[in-house]
């Protein structure tokens, strides 16, 4: 079994509806896989027994979890304290164009945002210690 020094993890708003939440996790994805590169993720070329490749899959194990948006919240601090890289996705992120999304995100206090989700990424151990009281998203 192969050990990995970092971990992957996604904790996800659990009262947001399935679409909405699938968006969300998709852009924090999008975002944060470009920020962290390649060889960090262990991004890999499966290839069929027909040749066929499918590019770009992580060979490292991805958790998705659920928590509320309070829960969420708590963790993007612990997550800040612990210097573990993330990225968040809320409820201003969402209708209108992007532009719309990043003026109202600007006029809103933290303490009012919805958290969708959260992906984080780094030590094994202290990933693992700060997302170990959330349930696995079913």
């Amino acid at each position: 079994m192969t050990t990995f020094a970092n971990k992957l993890v996604a904790v996800m708003n659990e009262k947001i509806e399935p679409g909405v939440i699938m968006n969300a996790l998709a852009h924090m994805c999008i975002g944060f896989g470009a920020k962290i590169g390649t060889d960090p993720l262990h991004l890999t070329n499966y290839v069929d027994a027909d040749e066929g490749q499918h590019p770009h899959i992580s060979e490292m194990p991805f958790m998705i979890l659920k928590a509320n948006s309070n829960k969420i919240r708590n963790l993007r601090q612990a997550a800040l304290e612990s210097n573990i890289q993330f990225v968040d996705f809320t409820h201003t992120m969402t209708v209108g164009t992007y532009l719309e999304q990043i003026e109202r995100t600007k006029q809103t206090k933290e303490a009012d945002l919805i958290y969708y989700g959260i992906v984080l990424f780094g030590e094994w151990e202290k990933v693992s210690e700060l997302t170990r009281k959330f349930s696995l998203w079913k």
